[in-house]
């Protein structure tokens, strides 16, 4: 059994640590009212541009144009969002495990990190981290999304990549995150219903101006939009994982520290039977 003075050290250490996981609960629950806060208010455009531009492309007839063809390069561009900081259960390596897992092939994949554990996980990895925006993640808006779309949109331009992807952990609610892996390029368009009444959706769509002009000032936006999306949930689902990870720490910290105060109390009576057993020893051999 170990002594009462390694029970108390490691009792005192402890109660230290559950002081800081409490604080840091604290922090993410006040962290994570404004953030589903944004979350919930973004969420319906995020949703509706992504259903409007994906239905508006399926009533489209056969068009030629970059957004929506593969281009010629094999590379995949992945923007992955995680977080700067650690301590928040398993938020970052499940949307890590959606590349270091998935069907994307090592050599033929670049990553645009957006939160340092990203990076430094993908890094250790092998895989080529080519840009790194870890203070976007911090306080993101829509302009940072804008800036993120307009590489990756040039990138694709200029025939580096074939593809390009967004990894981030969608917002459910407080308890439920998803790890989520979206295709941004090229464009794919939503498979409609055809039960749909009057057939409705199979009327073709007509650009004003021309289809080439028109796509070319929707696409960016719609990518942006997603982009920007993508960090509010993140954000989001952050500290919602982490204020979990917190509370289950200071629940865990709770149980050691019961179980320990018994440990010390056995100790503690074992000596004063001991003491008294060798006083009474003591006295008999005296006398």
């Amino acid at each position: 059994m170990a002594s009462m003075r390694d029970i108390k050290r490691r009792k005192s250490s402890i109660q230290s640590t559950q002081q800081i996981t409490k604080a840091m609960k604290l922090v993410s629950t006040v962290k994570l009212q404004r953030a589903k806060a944004n979350a919930e208010r973004s969420k319906a455009y995020f949703n509706c541009m992504y259903e409007t531009v994906t239905s508006m492309l399926a009533k489209t007839a056969n068009l030629n144009h970059p957004y929506l063809q593969a281009g010629e390069s094999q590379k995949k561009a992945v923007i992955l969002i995680t977080s700067n900081r650690g301590l928040a259960g398993g938020y970052n390596s499940n949307v890590i495990k959606l590349i270091t897992q998935g069907d994307f092939e090592k050599e033929n994949v670049v990553v645009y990190a957006i939160g340092k554990k990203g990076k430094d996980t993908l890094q250790r990895h092998g895989y080529e981290v080519i840009e790194e925006d870890s203070e976007i993640v911090e306080e993101p808006v829509y302009t940072d999304a804008v800036k993120i779309s307009n590489k990756v949109l040039k990138a694709f331009a200029d025939g580096e990549i074939g593809e390009i992807y967004l990894a981030y952990t969608a917002f459910k609610n407080t308890v439920s995150h998803e790890p989520t892996l979206l295709k941004l390029l090229p464009v794919e368009a939503k498979q409609e219903d055809a039960s749909e009444e009057k057939k409705e959706s199979q009327a073709l769509m007509n650009f004003e101006p021309e289809d080439e002009e028109a796509l070319d000032l929707i696409i960016p936006k719609y990518i942006a939009s997603l982009i920007y999306g993508g960090l509010v949930e993140a954000v989001a689902s952050e500290n919602g994982a982490r204020m979990q990870a917190m509370d289950s720490a200071t629940s865990n910290a709770d149980e050691m520290i019961s179980d320990l105060s018994l440990l010390y109390n056995r100790a503690r009576q074992g000596s004063i039977t001991q003491e008294l057993t060798e006083i009474i020893a003591g006295a008999e051999a005296i006398s």
